[in-house]
């Protein structure tokens, strides 16, 4: 287990904490030890630091998952800079508002993607430079001495409620979520894991960190299927798998060898809660794994988890705060909530952002003083979802407070709404939204996706429904689809859900 050393370093420090020879990196061309990976990374942030920009400048990557792509978020901070990464699926619109957004003064990018872009995407002060122009062959710049307070990055938001917002992270957020993670999640050097998610997503970016501060061995993948992850799973002799809850869907839909899935001993998820069915079914389809589920925000990175055996008798939990993390339940008063009264989520301490770049209106509103009954005190982001602590120090989901449905009268969970759908096997997914309604204020819509036929599952579910829940839960209306649109994360696009059955 990694020990909890609280003194952040600098986050391109990570490179040489594997043990000589260890792998670090699986990928296509082959395997990096941790010293060629410290080399690599020294390498790009000198040619970074070759291209005239001025400290503190942001440099950002617009790239799938290449060697390049996972030593950026180190070399770009090693050269001084703020590294900015791109999520590949984003189109040119999106990738045009981050650099300007940005004021990036460097973009590295594959020609591809540099040619789709129109007239006036790129800034005027925003140099392209194509992958393979990024010399790797000159002296090696050594590890950076930056004060773990200064920035290092700035990660996007998903954007499906509106603008993304730009989250800036300091070396020593980066470092202690590393640490933090590595720790609870007990990763050691025997470890591979299979980094699925997007590096542009700070579950994503942090699957390299942390792997990297337990000395253990990433290998990246860019996936179209679920297939091709069963695949790499097999290849690389994955033991780590990280993942949010459309993407588990996916892989339990589909066929798995036994002994491909007994190679992995963890599952780790977050971007959603998982339903007590899909826990059951990852239990059954990988019955050598120890699972995690977790809770984060992008402007603390993560909050809370779950360890793996609490998870049976508290599959609706998310657990307790993580390492370096203290997590509160807030009345709107700033008072603490009383054991299973719902509150907002408050985090404080030291994996807490700098807060959004640029941003001054929506810094004001999630960065405040934290509560005055906090033990870490100093500024704590107001989460703006709504949990709930029991009396055993566990905590539990309940919605965030934009998303939470108000009909007759009353605060309803979409969570709740769409576990109670799942739960008879009859949709293999689902979204509750709340739409607007004159008699009620608003009516619960369900967006789902049958495992069968659709006319059959919704008599079922409607049937099961008027048994388990009250009537003022009872959804309106049902909409069936072959598929549920995702973000750019992965997640449910809620927003763009709400919007089609607002329109």
């Amino acid at each position: 287990m990694i020990p909890l050393d609280p003194m952040p370093k600098p986050i391109d420090a990570l490179p040489g904490r594997g043990a000589a020879g260890d792998v670090a990196l699986v990928d296509r061309a082959g395997m990096l030890d941790f010293a060629e990976l410290e080399a690599l990374t020294g390498a790009v942030a000198a040619w970074l630091s070759a291209q005239g920009l001025a400290p503190g400048d942001r440099v950002a990557s617009w790239l799938p998952k290449t060697r390049l792509a996972c030593v950026m978020p180190m070399a770009a901070p090693r050269a001084g800079l703020v590294h900015v990464p791109i999520n590949p699926v984003l189109k040119r619109a999106q990738v045009a508002h981050i650099l300007g957004d940005s004021d990036a003064g460097l973009l590295v990018t594959q020609a591809a993607r540099a040619g789709s872009f129109e007239a006036g995407d790129v800034p005027d002060g925003c140099r392209l430079a194509l992958e393979e122009e990024v010399a790797t062959d000159r002296d090696v710049m050594p590890p950076s001495s930056a004060d773990p307070a200064v920035l290092a990055a700035i990660l996007y938001t998903s954007g499906s409620t509106g603008r993304p917002k730009g989250v800036m992270l300091s070396h020593a957020n980066l470092w202690l979520g590393a640490i933090s993670v590595g720790h609870y999640l007990n990763l050691s050097r025997v470890d591979r894991v299979l980094g699925v998610l997007p590096l542009s997503f700070d579950y994503g970016q942090n699957q390299l960190f942390s792997t990297w501060a337990a000395g253990a061995s990433v290998a990246p993948l860019d996936y179209l299927t679920a297939r091709d992850v069963i695949k790499a799973v097999d290849r690389v002799e994955a033991t780590t798998l990280a993942g949010v809850p459309p993407l588990w869907v996916q892989l339990l839909e589909a066929e798995w060898p036994l002994d491909v899935a007994a190679r992995l001993k963890r599952l780790t998820n977050s971007g959603g809660a998982l339903t007590p069915g899909m826990i059951r079914g990852l239990r059954e389809r990988f019955p050598e794994a120890d699972l995690y589920p977790m809770y984060g925000i992008t402007e603390a990175f993560r909050s809370t988890y779950l360890r793996p055996e609490l998870v049976d008798a508290h599959p609706e939990s998310m657990g307790r705060a993580i390492p370096f993390a203290e997590i509160m339940i807030v009345r709107a008063d700033g008072t603490r909530a009383a054991p299973g009264e719902p509150g907002e989520l408050v985090h404080a301490g030291p994996l807490v952002s700098q807060g959004y770049w640029r941003n001054p209106a929506q810094m004001t509103e999630r960065f405040r003083p934290a509560p005055a009954f906090s033990k870490l005190g100093g500024t704590a982001v107001f989460s703006g979802d709504i949990a709930i602590e029991d009396k055993n120090g566990l905590f539990r989901f309940v919605g965030r407070d934009d998303e939470m449905i108000k009909s007759a009268g009353n605060r309803i969970s979409p969570t709740e709404i769409e576990e109670a759908v799942l739960a008879g096997g009859e949709a293999a997914e689902a979204v509750a939204l709340g739409v607007p309604d004159p008699r009620l204020g608003q009516s619960i819509v369900v967006v789902a996706r049958a495992n069968r036929d659709a006319t059959e599952a919704e008599i079922r579910i409607r049937e099961r429904l008027r048994r388990d829940l009250p009537s003022f839960m009872q959804p309106a209306r049902y909409e069936w689809r072959d598929a549920l649109p995702r973000n750019a994360n992965g997640k449910y696009d809620r927003a763009a859900l709400k919007a089609e059955m607002t329109s």
